[in-house]
């Protein structure tokens, strides 16, 4: 009688094996998942994440619990999913700062996200609106650029931070109109808004939500969108690439597992995904707060994270961008 080491070798043994290996499979999920995020809690970022992970849970039938680590520039979320086991168990909401770190901040970890993460599916995609201080006399873009050409360096554009994507969004648009500004970075996004209001700053790149009240108040003049596509709640200001033509930033977010985690168990986070951002009653109420939830499988993710790990690693360096 063949040993049980030899028996496994045979060819007649394989077809046994399978439906062990294949319940194994679909065993997953049997227990709580936990969702790291590289953002405090109470943003639009926190919010987003929260939603669609407990819509997620319920898909899957487990909690999904979100675990919030804040720190470098999301680089501690980022690598502590990076170095999990690869079960399926810690995922990474993971945001646009992964293809902008590496060119950066590169000795911050993970240095090489599409290596060391493994894709499962876009979440969401947020714009951000070109506004200004009611001081300054353009009110389209086309007049702002003209603007700025006959004013270099006296228009001055805030920003929520040093790299992040608003600015980077301001180095593009600057970059693709020839123009010069001065660039004010603060620390975040709410500080740089009261300082519009006050007409400290001039113009700003801001998350649509954020800007809303401000536009409302006519505290600041809307110009243009930074996405290719028109805001929903902001249909009446046109897209920035009117005028620059494929122009299109935006913040997005994807869910991210660590690299080697098994291909059945990304297909089912990636089903679970999909149902989660194609729900109507979570679409609507997230497109409140200004979130399109983006529906989108890993190639897409994958193809947004190396695309815009080149683009912005190229602005950077052409720009001379370091960090504060």
């Amino acid at each position: 009688m063949p040993t049980r080491r030899a028996a496994l070798t045979l060819p007649w043994a394989l077809p046994l094996l399978a439906p062990t290996l294949a319940g194994a499979q679909e065993a997953y999920p049997s227990r709580a998942i936990s969702v790291v995020s590289g953002y405090a809690p109470g943003g639009v970022t926190d919010v987003t994440s929260r939603a669609v992970a407990e819509r997620m849970g319920r898909e899957l039938a487990v909690p999904m619990v979100v675990e919030n680590r804040v720190g470098a520039a999301t680089a501690v979320a980022n690598t502590a999913v990076a170095q999990a086991r690869p079960d399926g168990y810690t995922l990474l909401m993971g945001t646009s700062t992964l293809a902008i770190n590496p060119g950066l901040q590169p000795s911050l970890t993970p240095k090489e996200p599409l290596r060391d993460l493994a894709p499962i599916g876009m979440v969401f995609r947020t714009a951000f609106v070109l506004h200004v201080h009611p001081d300054v006399p353009a009110r389209s873009t086309a007049e702002l650029i003209a603007w700025c050409k006959a004013n270099p360096g006296k228009l001055n554009f805030g920003s929520s931070g040093t790299g992040a994507v608003n600015h980077l969004a301001l180095a593009l648009f600057a970059q693709a109109a020839g123009i010069e500004v001065t660039h004010i970075p603060y620390r975040g996004g709410a500080p740089a808004l009261l300082d519009l209001r006050a007409g400290r700053i001039q113009a700003m790149f801001q998350a649509v939500l954020e800007a809303l009240p401000t536009l409302a108040d006519n505290a600041t003049r809307g110009l243009a969108i930074s996405s290719a596509e028109r805001s929903a709640l902001l249909p009446d200001i046109p897209p920035v690439a009117e005028t620059l033509p494929g122009f299109d930033v935006v913040f997005w977010q994807g869910l991210f597992a660590p690299a080697g985690t098994p291909a059945p168990v990304l297909a089912r986070a990636g089903a679970a995904l999909r149902a989660a951002t194609e729900d109507a009653a979570l679409r609507a109420r997230l497109a409140e707060q200004g979130v399109v939830l983006t529906t989108g499988d890993a190639a897409m993710l994958h193809r947004t994270l190396a695309e815009e790990t080149a683009r912005w690693g190229k602005l950077i360096q052409e720009a001379g961008i370091r960090p504060e």
